[in-house]
């Protein structure tokens, strides 16, 4: 793209997901939390439903894992969302990066790449931040079911 004489070149989170390195992937996660919900699924249609039971790991306050990086060792099934996934995984909320990328949609205002504020996501009422419960204190999930989780 040229601007002014100069070529300029688009954001990183503009381009196609399968052109991103393993760190602009990793930047990509708005930081919502949403992904780290507990789901049910029904076994009869395979429907999932979403749930407001967030992960042991997940802390509420911040929307963060509190140990990203070892996070398998503590939940064995934690998924780890990759390119060839994305596509593959309705449940992903619509306001997702990773989604919205992969339809080829831009990332909203509110996402951090976009405005430089980390806690924006909060402010605009994305992430999990405020609405959800720990599965330490939860109980039957069932107990638990949300609409869906925008």
């Amino acid at each position: 793209m040229m601007a002014g004489g100069a070529i300029v070149e688009r954001p990183f989170w503009e381009a196609p997901l399968a052109s991103l390195d393993a760190g602009q992937w990793e930047a990509l996660c708005d930081g919502c939390g949403k992904c780290c919900l507990h789901k049910l699924e029904d076994e009869d249609t395979g429907r999932i439903y979403p749930t407001n039971v967030a992960c042991r790991l997940l802390d509420l306050t911040t929307a963060r894992c509190g140990d990203y990086k070892h996070r398998r060792r503590h939940v064995p099934d934690c998924l780890t969302l990759t390119r060839a996934k994305v596509e593959d995984l309705e449940w992903l909320p619509q306001s997702c990066a990773y989604r919205l990328r992969a339809e080829g949609g831009p990332l909203p205002d509110w996402h951090y790449l976009v405005c430089g504020d980390r806690d924006a996501v909060h402010r605009a009422g994305q992430s999990i931040v405020g609405w959800t419960v720990g599965e330490d204190v939860a109980g039957p999930l069932e107990n638990h079911l949300v609409e869906r989780v925008v």
